[in-house]
């Protein structure tokens, strides 16, 4: 998490789990604090594009 920020605005991302296995985030939302968007994670692997 430290090495991941916003693709827009290079703000911080917060997680939100929803699934997890031991340590790994399978499904859940990245929220970025500076500009408000949201990221889903799936499989354990974050969706950052923006479009």
């Amino acid at each position: 998490m430290k090495i991941l920020c916003c693709p827009a605005c290079r703000g911080d991302l917060s997680l939100e789990p929803v699934r997890e296995d031991g340590r790994e985030v399978l499904e859940g939302t990245l929220h970025c604090s500076k500009c408000k968007r949201s990221y889903p994670v799936r499989d354990g692997i974050p969706d950052l594009l923006l479009g």
